[in-house]
């Protein structure tokens, strides 16, 4: 049974849902038994089932940090795929492919002059190296990224291009997509205006002395168009005020360590359908991560996730009709490969993909379900929406992106939902050496899990086409 404070909370989101014309709050009928099964899915993920959280910590313990293309990258698919199998899985595999891999070897800003001082940075992903030893140049600073496209050579040439804009905090993440443009652009843009490299303040939200890194823009191959790095907030706060004194000069090197074509690949488990095991309903996460932390909250909560909801449903008497893939995605750090990969793989079996949705945004708290069906399939989203509604998830709009591996497909046309987590302080985390095991609340994990085994066994145990533009409400 579900606990009075979720019942609660479903009462609190069908009220808000009153005021919603009637016309509009068509719902799906859910069989009883069916909806049975979802709320003990439920009340079993957040009364303890630890399978996922201890699969995040011995990823992370096991493993470590698993940069794309690295050797700690293809211990992480090995150790997947045994895990996998091990939980019961049917199908375990890898479906692999190359990658252009990038790895920093020396980074490092230090001020030359009367006031000699070293920054905390970090090489940015893709950064093409410096002279052995470093440049050593004037640094000029630009607020905004506004403010260095409108400047020339006569203010860049020469110089060591310092990006001081700020990134925004927000709930649901809103403020990356606008501050991650100058840790793609800064580089280029400087080394088109004679520049000598790039320092940006931290695509973050936090105020330690961390550095966040991240991909630069790159034209398909390991390196961007010039050396670029990312200065903790703290080190960016005290180059202001160095120039604010008066010029400032900096020795800034980057070394690298770069190969074309080097192995990643997706890991695969799937629970195959009693009666239509051909269509699929995926859930994923990718399993690389930056090489500074240990990657537990990007992404590998994510995992621990989706493999904790879809072993939770594997232990139900019966197997949902269709099939459940779970797809530990690679290198997605570093360009989405993984998910552009699995897309060209399977793409003749797209139209058999009935519903899509990865987690990758830490593992805080689920607090809206965004879905993107086909008009008529509506009032199946609002089933789901209101099976979740006791986990205090509130209805979203049903213009969900599903993720950033799930993109490819969601413009291929597959249904996408995307279980909106609260970021709020994801981006103080975020590509820095404090993503740690630590950083993840057991409860707040708990509920994602939660929601993930509902939504996953209810699309996956029913006949809905979510492409669907006038579906026949009834008890299937």
């Amino acid at each position: 049974m579900l606990t009075p404070i979720l019942r609660a909370g479903a009462a609190i989101c069908l009220l808000a849902a009153a005021v919603v014309p009637a016309s509009a709050q068509a719902v799906t009928p859910i069989p009883e038994a069916r909806l049975a099964t979802a709320e003990a899915l439920i009340d079993r993920a957040l009364t303890g089932d630890e399978v996922g959280l201890q699969f995040v910590e011995d990823l992370t313990t096991e493993i470590g940090p698993r940069l794309a293309g690295s050797e700690a990258e293809r211990r992480a698919r090995d150790w997947s795929s045994r895990e996998l199998s091990a939980l019961g899985f049917d199908a375990v595999r890898v479906e692999g492919f190359d990658i252009p891999f990038w790895s920093r070897v020396v980074e490092r800003a230090t001020v030359v002059g009367p006031n000699p001082q070293t920054f905390v940075v970090s090489a940015l992903g893709g950064s093409a190296p410096t002279p052995e030893g470093g440049v050593t140049a004037e640094v000029v600073r630009f607020e905004s990224l506004a403010e260095l496209t409108a400047a020339g050579e006569d203010v860049v040439g020469g110089k060591i291009v310092f990006l001081d804009e700020p990134m925004l905090r927000t709930m649901d993440g809103s403020g990356y997509g606008a501050a991650v443009r100058k840790r793609r652009s800064c580089a280029a843009m400087t080394m088109a205006r004679g520049g000598a490299g790039c320092l940006i303040r931290s695509v973050g939200t936090q105020a330690r002395r961390f550095p966040h890194t991240g991909m630069m823009a790159r034209s398909g191959g390991p390196m961007g168009e010039g050396p670029a790095a990312a200065l903790s907030p703290p080190d960016a706060d005290q180059l202001t005020r160095l120039l604010e004194r008066g010029p400032v000069t900096l020795n800034f090197e980057i070394q690298v360590e770069t190969e074309r074509g080097a192995p990643s690949g997706n890991v695969i488990g799937e629970l195959i359908g009693s009666q239509r095991p051909e269509e699929v309903v995926l859930i994923g996460c990718h399993l690389d991560s930056w090489d500074m932390g240990t990657g537990a909250l990007d992404d590998g909560a994510g995992c621990g996730i989706v493999v904790g909801a879809a072993r939770l449903i594997a232990d139900l008497p019966e197997r949902p009709e269709r099939t459940i893939r779970v797809v530990l995605y690679g290198a997605e750090e570093v360009g989405l490969f993984g998910g552009d990969a699995y897309a060209r793989r399977h793409a003749a079996d797209l139209p058999n993909h009935i519903l899509a949705s990865e987690s990758d945004f830490g593992a805080d708290r689920i607090w809206r379900f965004e879905t993107r069906f086909g008009e008529g399939a509506l009032p199946h989203a609002r089933a789901l929406q209101a099976v979740l509604a006791p986990l205090t998830i509130i209805a979203g709009n049903n213009e969900a992106r599903g993720g950033p591996d799930i993109g490819v497909l969601r413009r291929g046309g597959v249904p996408v939902v995307t279980p909106r987590q609260n970021g709020n302080d994801y981006f103080d985390y975020h590509h820095t050496p404090d993503d740690t095991f630590d950083k993840i609340d057991p409860y707040a994990f708990r509920q994602n899990v939660a929601a993930y085994a509902a939504f996953t066994y209810l699309v996956a145990d029913s006949d809905w086409d979510l492409r669907s533009e006038a579906p026949t409400l009834g008890t299937e």
